[in-house]
């Protein structure tokens, strides 16, 4: 004999139906409320002189990662370094549909040592201690050119980098889309160019 509660739900009541559903869709409140996404950027800027340090950026869209990466052909380093870029997740949606980032997007570099032998690794490198942070702004309202970059020195308050600096120039004349480095983001050039925003520099 098969156990009632195996049998068909044909014959279940309308009212039973509409509980069992309620029941359902409450269960799925509670779930998102507890896991909820990432809060605006916005509430990160604390004026334009300082940004407060974005906690929870590890649980953001992981963009890509970079390794010894350097923008000046000279340029010598004496340990080996990884980069890792993320970006707060209603940017990465509305980039994904528009293929360019809109107002109060913040894309995160976080910088690590690279390490060599370690555990059973013999060969190549993984991630070690984190080296620092920077944090790519967007706020049309409170920056002149839109962007603005942040340093973090101390790991809490993150200072304006002055707009004098190589960064941004070097960001205007190679960046692909919106001047950010897309072209180093292999899941978002394919979209880029699909949208026809990659710059003609």
């Amino acid at each position: 004999m098969v156990p009632p509660f195996l049998c068909d739900t044909a014959g279940m009541t309308t009212q039973l139906k509409i509980a069992i559903l309620a029941v359902g869709l409450l269960f799925a409140a509670v779930v998102f409320c507890q896991y909820p996404t990432a809060p605006p950027s916005a509430t990160a800027i604390g004026g334009n002189a300082q940004l407060d340090f974005p906690e929870h950026f590890r649980e953001w869209v992981y963009l890509s990662s970079g390794f010894d990466m350097s923008y000046r052909p000279a340029m010598t380093m004496d340990h080996h370094m990884f980069d890792n870029v993320f970006v707060n997740p209603e940017a990465y949606r509305a980039f994904v549909e528009t293929g360019t980032w809109p107002d109060k997007t913040m894309l995160v570099l976080e910088a690590r040592e690279a390490e060599g032998k370690g555990s059973i690794n013999q060969r190549g490198n993984y991630q070690g201690a984190r080296l620092g942070i920077e944090v790519h702004v967007k706020d049309a309202a409170r920056f002149p050119g839109k962007w603005a970059f942040y340093a973090f020195e101390d790991g809490k308050t993150g200072k304006l980098v002055p707009t004098s600096a190589d960064c941004y120039s070097c960001h205007a004349q190679h960046g692909a889309v919106d001047t950010t480095f897309v072209q180093f983001y292999p899941t978002l050039m394919p979209i880029a160019k699909r949208k026809g925003t990659v710059a003609s520099h």
